[in-house]
């Protein structure tokens, strides 16, 4: 039985990018004795870890699952009472759509020390490094970030509520609805809306597809785009940034 402090560390690892990782995070990943990461971190990161810990691959890709949710939450409490400090390394940031706050609540339960350390999400460093703004004057005013699919697999009915606003709507996870959310927005007659759908963001196999909502099904075939992709819906993607290091992208809009 280990004699260090039982404990728990949730880190977020950020959108892709090993250089979009905190420093914070880092120190957790050195101080780890085990890291329990997902599929959608970026491996890389698993350097800054000690040649002594525990590397243990508990992701998921598409309905293919190396651990159900609740085994990774035994699995925490048993290897950190073995092994003491558990870090849960996961993409983006672990507290927006990323169950983080739901293993702290279970492992507390069982006397572990708990802590988070917030990562760069997606949602908002995917849209910048294709230099769209979330928000900007006289084009948004605010913007909503939405899971595609709910815990049933459905879409989130908040995606028919945004669609009703002005607001930039960024959806998570929903490259499989994406017929549904063509066919939501068009019901609110905005076919011409642009759209940005950007697939591995901030990665170097990187794949963007611009276009509206009447055109994006096809652009999405033609350029192969799947998951893990992020969507962004609205006026902020024709207010893209002129970016040094852009992807020289064909503009559909």
């Amino acid at each position: 039985m280990s004699l260090k402090t039982p404990k728990l560390t949730v880190v977020g690892a950020g959108p892709g990018d090993v250089d979009l990782i905190t420093l914070k995070a880092i120190k957790a990943i050195e101080s780890a004795d085990v890291i329990l990461y997902d599929a959608l971190i970026n491996e890389a990161l698993l350097k800054y870890a000690s040649s002594e810990a525990e590397l243990i691959f508990v992701g998921k890709r598409k309905g293919c699952y190396a651990f159900q949710q609740e085994q990774i939450n035994e699995l925490i409490v048993s290897k950190a009472k073995s092994s003491g400090h558990v870090v849960r390394l996961k993409g983006g940031d672990p507290f927006i759509f990323g169950r983080g706050a739901e293993e702290i609540d279970y492992v507390r339960s069982f006397g572990l020390e708990t802590f988070v350390v917030p990562g760069i999400s997606s949602a908002l460093a995917v849209p910048a490094y294709q230099g769209i703004p979330l928000t900007k004057r006289n084009a948004s005013e605010s913007f909503w970030v939405i899971t595609g699919t709910t815990k049933n697999h459905q879409l989130s009915s908040d995606v028919a509520l945004a669609a009703k606003s002005k607001a930039t709507v960024v959806i998570l996870m929903g490259m499989s609805k994406l017929r549904e959310i063509v066919r939501i927005f068009s019901e609110e007659n905005k076919q011409d809306t642009p759209i940005a759908i950007i697939q591995n963001g901030t990665r170097d196999n990187e794949n963007v597809g611009i276009g509206t909502i009447e055109n994006i099904v096809g652009i999405v075939t033609e350029k192969e785009l799947a998951n893990p992709a992020i969507i962004v819906i609205g006026d902020v993607v024709k207010e893209r940034a002129v970016l040094t290091t852009i992807c020289k992208e064909v503009n559909a809009i």
